[in-house]
């Protein structure tokens, strides 16, 4: 894991709430979320209140940006709770104060005046950051700071539109590419850069379907490379041939590329045909149709089809090699073309 690498894993990414929603959390280490392979745990957002709860220790705000809802819980500052005392002892105080600077007074006013800053109502707008955590399978931010915006003219949102697309072409939509020297093993870098140039490969040429052969002449180049460079330096070693690394690099690109849900196999059998999850059409068809059938019942009429329930019945009706990580891109992708709406981070039904 190079996480530590990537100067987003450090930063409080600003990201839209709908990919927060849909970022995908790792397997290794529950509470880290991967955006376009980016390792994130801790975001920045900027939105309107659209509903408020709450409690003695803590505020739970729901903050939309156009995108997407997301819940942020918001625990309250203890020197709140401490309003009262301090109230109390201010009035001792007063009576030696008179005309004068009072510390307890000011420091009451300060308070209210931080306490105001936190305490939103419905439509008006937050900022949020702090770090992403999964709660009953609903996706939150559990804010380490906030506060209210006063943006009468809207000049904060106006900056925050402009900046955040920036941040996307220029960073968050970019893979990370590590040098050999950073890594300490030029091996790890060729693996990224084979992974790219497949995952170019299928999506500059919508390719729907492909065998290994098909990619597999994408990849020489790079081995070559490797190979030329190598027996510049030191004599000729015993070792596997050019077309064998070749063989060995794509097979390992095929697994990433299928843990990260961008391709399956749909029959598992010698002959070795993937199919390009979002290329699919009759793999969206078949989602399409489970959530159009089912939120008809009387079950999910109200909150949608879960998540779970469309991948089993997915399985079941176009193939069961069908991963999770697999479903949430066709989902993704359903909602872009707006064939399908969200009613929370993992309920689907159709518009």
């Amino acid at each position: 894991m190079l996480w530590g690498l990537d100067p987003v894993f450090s930063a409080f990414a600003r990201l839209y709430i709908k990919d927060i929603l849909h970022m995908t959390e790792s397997i290794q280490v529950p509470g880290i979320y991967f955006y376009n392979s980016h390792p994130i745990y801790k975001v920045d957002v900027l939105g309107t209140v659209v509903y408020r709860r709450e409690r003695e220790d803590f505020f739970c705000y729901g903050v939309d940006d156009g995108t997407g809802v997301i819940n942020c819980l918001c625990w309250k500052n203890e020197l709140w709770k401490d309003q009262g005392d301090s109230g109390k002892s201010g009035g001792k105080h007063t009576d030696g104060a008179q005309g004068g600077f009072n510390l307890v007074t000011e420091l009451k006013k300060l308070r209210q005046a931080q306490q105001s800053s936190c305490r939103l109502e419905i439509g008006e707008l937050l900022r949020v950051r702090g770090p992403v955590k999964t709660s009953r399978q609903q996706r939150e931010i559990m804010a380490s700071t906030y506060y209210k915006v006063n943006d009468p003219v809207m000049a904060v949102q106006i900056a925050w539109m402009m900046e955040v697309p920036q941040l996307y072409r220029q960073c968050y939509d970019k893979p990370l590419q590590l040098q050999p020297a950073a890594t300490g093993a030029s091996a790890i870098s060729s693996l990224s850069q084979a992974t790219q140039i497949v995952r170019n490969f299928l999506k500059q040429k919508s390719v729907s379907k492909f065998r290994p052969y098909d990619v597999q002449g994408l990849l020489e180049p790079l081995v070559s490379g490797q190979t030329d460079g190598a027996s510049t330096d030191k004599e000729p070693v015993a070792g596997p041939s050019s077309g064998q690394r070749v063989r060995q690099l794509l097979k390992e690109v095929l697994q990433i590329l299928q843990d990260e849900g961008v391709v399956f196999r749909k029959v598992k059998s010698q002959d070795e045909l993937y199919h390009v999850t979002e290329q699919d059409k009759d793999l969206l068809i078949a989602v399409k149709d489970v959530i159009r059938e089912d939120s008809r019942r009387e079950k999910y009429a109200e909150k949608g089809c879960h998540i779970l329930h469309i991948l089993s019945a997915v399985r079941q009706r176009y193939s069961p090699n069908v991963s999770k990580v697999a479903l949430e891109l066709v989902l993704k992708s359903l909602e872009c073309n707006s064939d399908i709406v969200s009613t929370s981070s993992n309920h689907y039904t159709m518009f």
